[in-house]
């Protein structure tokens, strides 16, 4: 199950220092956490799409240390359907997976204390054993889009990723609801703004990273392997800095228009290089959702000129969504969003997502609708564009295609 906090974008403004012009490493500069496939787990895709269409309305640091490079092992889920990898916490370090995610921004994990069900089938941390663990002592509280939740305390301990180590303040769930049983991962890794961290005042993990002065840029970029063009292996995600191995071209960057979530002016869709006409959006790009979810004008638009595509209306259980034909994955045509004056593509092919299962021989599509004002960019674009997160004092998305 993947994780999708259910939040709201708040009125705030995060004030930056100002930073130096972006510069371009080689990733052994950088600080890279590299993924790799899980091939056991199975994914349900009518669940991702109920789940995002509820996840978002319609609208002391170690200062002074030296980072140096490291790779912490990711996991792709099957068929990409999330990326997911190792932190480690406390003193001496606990090994705890976490779903990085820049639609949201706590982090989070099972307390050993946590006695539920869905904690017992993950790893938890166990603050006592950890010399660096502080109390907090604030509650905290999150639900989910399929009506999950977690609630515990926060705490602050020493949290590292990719050798980047910081005093981290962090929510240990006492109360984990069963539907995180089936989670491959134990929690949440935000990448979001601290605006909609769950508790007012809690710096991100880039803020104390930023402010402490251990990376080379404020970026996070991010390479999310497709299973279709490479087997789904060698993914990353690098820390303060840029890897211009992994994509073709220039970065175009994009605005944040809004601080909470990365969100950008979406300005129209395309197929086959011509525009669909479609009314421009404020948009997300998410890597914690899985699927491209659009309008219901702009999914329609899309599956109209894909022959063979269902619409199958909402039940009292399910959500609507779209299918297209398996037969699809040989396409070579592209689905694009316009952002900065510039077409960034979906192949085609990516829209035959999984199987219905049903012998019709139409699969889930990669792009759904039921995201009226606020679209979402998850993995199913991301696997296809280099993205650079960047919170500088005016913060920015840059992308570019990927080089397989």
């Amino acid at each position: 199950m993947k994780l999708t906090a259910f939040v709201t974008l708040a009125a705030a403004v995060l004030a930056f220092t100002e930073a130096s012009p972006i510069q371009f490493f080689e990733p052994k500069h950088g600080h890279a956490v590299p993924l790799d496939r899980n091939p056991n787990y199975v994914h349900n895709t009518k669940a991702q799409i109920a789940k995002m269409n509820q996840r978002y309305n319609n609208h002391a640091s170690r200062k002074g240390a030296a980072a140096s490079s490291g790779r912490v092992p990711l996991v792709n889920v099957k068929h990409d359907l999330e990326y997911y990898g190792s932190v480690s916490v406390g003193t001496p370090a606990q090994t705890i997976k976490l779903d990085f995610d820049t639609g949201s921004s706590d982090i989070w994990f099972p307390s050993s204390t946590c006695t539920t069900a869905a904690c017992k089938k993950h790893s938890s941390f166990n603050a006592a054993n950890s010399s660096t663990y502080q109390k907090d002592g604030r509650k905290w509280t999150i639900s989910y889009g399929d009506k999950s939740s977690a609630s515990g305390t926060l705490g602050s301990d020493i949290v590292s990723v990719g050798n980047i180590a910081v005093r981290q303040t962090i929510g240990l769930a006492t109360s984990e609801s069963a539907q995180f049983g089936s989670s491959p991962e134990d929690g949440l890794f935000g990448l979001g703004f601290n605006t909609i961290e769950s508790v007012h005042g809690v710096k991100t993990f880039m803020d104390n990273a930023i402010a402490a002065g251990l990376l080379s840029q404020p970026v996070i970029s991010v390479f999310l392997p497709s299973f279709r063009l490479n087997g789904g292996t060698g993914g990353e995600y690098l820390f303060g800095a840029i890897d211009s191995t992994k994509y073709t071209g220039e970065l175009t960057y994009v605005p944040v228009t809004r601080l909470g979530y990365w969100q950008v002016a979406m300005d129209d869709v395309t197929f086959a290089g011509e525009s669909l006409g479609v009314d421009a959006s404020q948009g997300i790009v998410d890597t914690g959702t899985t699927l491209v979810m659009l309008s219901d004008a702009a999914a329609k638009s899309v599956h109209d000129k894909i022959s063979g595509a269902v619409f199958t209306p909402a039940t009292e259980t399910d959500s609507a969504f779209w299918s297209v034909p398996c037969s699809l994955t040989s396409s070579t045509d592209n689905v694009g969003i316009k952002m900065g004056g510039q077409i960034f593509n979906i192949p085609v092919a990516d829209l035959a997502y999984e199987d219905l299962g049903d012998g019709s021989g139409n699969c889930y599509s990669g792009v759904q609708g039921g995201q009226d004002g606020l679209w979402i960019l998850g993995d199913v674009f991301i696997k296809n564009n280099y993205c650079v997160f960047e919170q500088s004092a005016k913060p920015r998305i840059g992308m570019a295609p990927l080089k397989y």
